[in-house]
């Protein structure tokens, strides 16, 4: 990530820079295909992230450039925003304006007065991130983030952060066609350092959990396969149709509002295919629910049985993994890692790896070695912390 924005903003706009807002990247630690199932998840905010920089305009005029397009810049109107005209990834930027337009009406102030954007003025965007795209370490909940709680101070919109993740949501859903869940926004917006993000994805309460990586030393291996996927096509959305179908047929308005003691009938109600789609969102959920309390009560080093379980379940049960996640964490789990799964919504992206501080190292060469061998493109692999979420930078 860029250290000084302003001479590449000040390359492109001529407007005078406002501010500078951050928001990381997530990593999920277990709990995948849950969110959108109104189950549980337990992600982290990491230190990779996305920094924009803003410039105030005096019109309606929102504009848009990326250090990962150099020299381009998109445009909307405030006053003409419609997501079957955004594309690639602009879309993210300006789908939350977007997206608050439309969700602001639910919101009052305490004076019983509806909040909207007419007041609202232009803004020139300046996109910089360390976050790797397609790694499944949600870099477009970075961009979305950083965007939502920029416009929420400049615009002075009096809104909370559970509000700002579900706006962040509800864009990546129809604005960018992406059917995910309220995870990533949440994880990117309430993160906090050294912890974890324990969220009710129904009520969304959430809950900071101490992860004690550290006093245990104990490391978060990324192992970044860079096996590309996309959220908008594919899998992602046969297996959310799947899980909608399941709970559909067992009478229930989603898989949360079953467990492990369902499981039974729901086998002998569906057909294979789904029967497993549903047992994995079931076990999964309960196995987040596990991973709490054994942080609690046990410290993280009690968790990689729970971690080795869910990667199986998504490989297995979901069918999301691809060969290259799977000798990831195989590999990692043989050379010292204390548990590892794959991470993500699949079908590409990275894998997780808790290690001993000690045998970092060795986890590293062995998977480097093993990618080789395989003949597989060589992956990226580092290790990432939990930091804090979103908020505006100093100076």
């Amino acid at each position: 990530m860029s250290t000084t924005d302003s001479p590449t903003f000040d390359g492109i706009f001529d407007t005078e820079v406002v501010g500078r807002w951050q928001a990381p990247g997530r990593v999920n630690l277990i709990g995948e295909h849950t969110d959108y199932n109104d189950g549980f998840v337990l992600p982290l905010a990491i230190d990779r992230a996305t920094t924009i920089t803003v410039g105030r305009r005096n019109d309606r005029l929102l504009r848009a450039s990326s250090s990962f397009e150099p020299g381009v810049v998109h445009e909307a109107s405030l006053d003409a925003l419609d997501p079957a005209t955004l594309d690639g990834w602009s879309a993210y930027v300006f789908g939350i304006a977007w997206a608050l337009a439309k969700k602001l009406p639910e919101v009052t102030t305490s004076d019983d007065v509806a909040i909207d954007l007419s007041e609202a003025f232009g803004l020139d965007i300046f996109v910089d991130s360390d976050v790797p795209v397609g790694a499944g370490l949600s870099s477009s909940a970075a961009i979305e983030c950083s965007v939502a709680v920029a416009m929420a101070d400049l615009w002075n919109l009096d809104v909370t952060r559970p509000f700002l993740a579900s706006v962040g949501q509800y864009s990546e859903n129809h604005a960018v066609g992406a059917p995910t869940g309220i995870m990533d926004q949440s994880a990117s917006l309430l993160g906090r350092a050294d912890s974890a993000v324990f969220l009710d994805c129904r009520s969304l309460d959430a809950e900071v959990i101490d992860l004690g990586f550290a006093p245990a030393s104990l490391e978060l291996l990324v192992i970044d396969t860079r096996v590309e996927h996309a959220h908008a096509t594919g899998g992602y959305v046969e297996r959310r149709a799947s899980c909608e179908k399941g709970a559909a047929a067992l009478g229930v308005t989603s898989l949360r509002d079953l467990d492990v003691s369902d499981l039974e009938r729901a086998e002998s109600l569906l057909d294979d295919e789904t029967y497993r789609r549903v047992r994995h969102v079931i076990t999964e959920n309960q196995r987040v629910l596990d991973t709490v309390r054994t942080l609690r009560e046990s410290g993280p080093g009690a968790i990689g049985a729970l971690l080795d379980a869910s990667h199986v379940s998504m490989r297995d049960d979901f069918e999301i993994s691809v060969p290259e996640l799977d000798l990831a964490v195989s590999t990692a789990q043989s050379t010292g890692a204390v548990g590892a799964r794959m991470t993500g919504g699949g079908f590409g992206g990275a894998a997780i790896a808790l290690v001993p501080s000690d045998s970092r190292e060795t986890v590293t060469a062995a998977v480097l070695e093993a990618f080789a061998a395989a003949g597989y493109r060589e992956p990226t692999i580092f290790a990432v912390h939990a930091a804090d979420g979103a908020h505006r930078l100093e100076g």
